[in-house]
């Protein structure tokens, strides 16, 4: 996901799109602890994207929960 993308949604979108990142990295989590994830980066990758999503939150002054 990039930036500039995010920046094009609307506040709503945003917040949507954070909570499933969230939802996306508490399953990789899970699978992560039971052994079945196969691709180790997806989890970084996540974590990142939250970061990302949630820097551009605080620069638009919603507020981030």
């Amino acid at each position: 996901m990039k930036p500039t993308e995010v920046r094009e949604k609307t506040a709503a979108e945003r917040a949507k799109l954070l909570a499933g990142l969230r939802q996306e990295r508490f399953n990789l989590k899970v699978k992560m602890a039971t052994g079945q994830l196969e691709k180790n980066h997806q989890l970084k990758a996540a974590k990142r994207d939250i970061a990302r999503l949630m820097t551009i939150r605080r620069e638009k002054g919603e507020g981030v929960s």
